[in-house]
């Protein structure tokens, strides 16, 4: 089983390196920069990734100066800013196949042309809720990064090595107010177990393989092959709070292929408002 460590203090850990824009080119921040532009099935998988990223990103930093202690506004929203930076490096990277930017796929494409999931589309909700959809989240992706840093494209392989290290904080940040939560008062526990059933219908279509992971076989790891790993460390995390993944049908989930909760359209309709009202506008 992968090991899991408690999180450092935000102030302490260097996962997230400095945090500036004044003394680094972003264009040679992100990876994927002067390489070779993606395959059109590269591309796609590479939004499905980016998208992932930044519809989290944005749901994370709605708990700024909402979080139940200041330490949480400042955790979350350095979560938030790691998945931004790996949403700009995976759309970078998409838009290389037909010359549009990560602006343009950020703000300019319309709720079905989205590929992320149901999970990262699903309300803040209270922050139990957050907290479990952040457990499924961080546990898949570290074990995609993980699996997708020895990929032979290498592009993708420097976006995820570089990701993989970020995640493991944002995992172990969820595991923490899991087993904090689970294990803290009476409410806190009924609200950790309500947020994990309701979270868990939408675990599903993140493993699930398709016709474009076919065709990128060798390319892109095999989301089933990344089931048994999830599995094996939610279980232990939720047994050593005497609980058990829940038991529930998966839903019918189709965010891969267009079609999205119904969350999702007021979501973008806030991220891309401004850019929007104000096209070709620089600051």
């Amino acid at each position: 089983m992968t090991a899991l460590r408690r999180p450092q203090h935000p102030a302490e850990a260097d996962v997230h390196g400095e945090v500036t824009v004044d003394d680094v080119e972003l264009s040679a921040e992100l990876a994927g920069e002067g390489g070779r532009a993606a395959s059109a099935d590269a591309a796609e998988y590479a939004l499905r990734l980016g998208d992932d990223a930044l519809i989290l990103s944005q749901q994370l930093s709605a708990w700024v100066a909402h979080a139940p202690e200041l330490e949480e506004d400042v955790a979350l929203a350095n979560i938030a800013l790691d998945l931004l930076g790996h949403a700009r490096s995976l759309l970078r990277y998409a838009g290389t196949a037909d010359g549009r930017s990560e602006d343009d796929l950020a703000y300019w494409r319309d709720e079905p042309e989205f590929r992320s999931s149901w999970l990262v589309e699903q309300p803040n909700g209270d922050f139990a809720h957050t907290i479990a959809r952040q457990l499924v989240a961080a546990g898949y992706m570290f074990e995609l990064y993980t699996a997708l840093s020895g990929s032979p494209d290498p592009s993708l392989a420097a976006i995820a090595a570089k990701a993989v290290k970020e995640v493991d904080y944002h995992r172990d940040h969820a595991v923490t107010w899991t087993l904090r939560l689970a294990g803290g008062t009476d409410e806190s526990r009924r609200r950790m177990i309500a947020a994990l059933t309701d979270v868990w219908p939408y675990v599903d279509e993140l493993f699930r393989d398709d016709d474009l992971i076919e065709r990128l076989e060798g390319v892109a790891p095999r989301p089933s092959a990344l089931r048994p790993g999830f599995d094996e460390v939610i279980a232990a995390v939720l047994a050593e709070v005497e609980l058990e993944m829940p038991s529930v049908q998966p839903s019918m989930a189709g965010g891969r292929r267009g079609e999205h909760f119904s969350t999702l359209g007021v979501l973008l309709a806030e991220m891309q408002v401004l850019a929007r009202q104000h096209p070709g506008a620089t600051w």
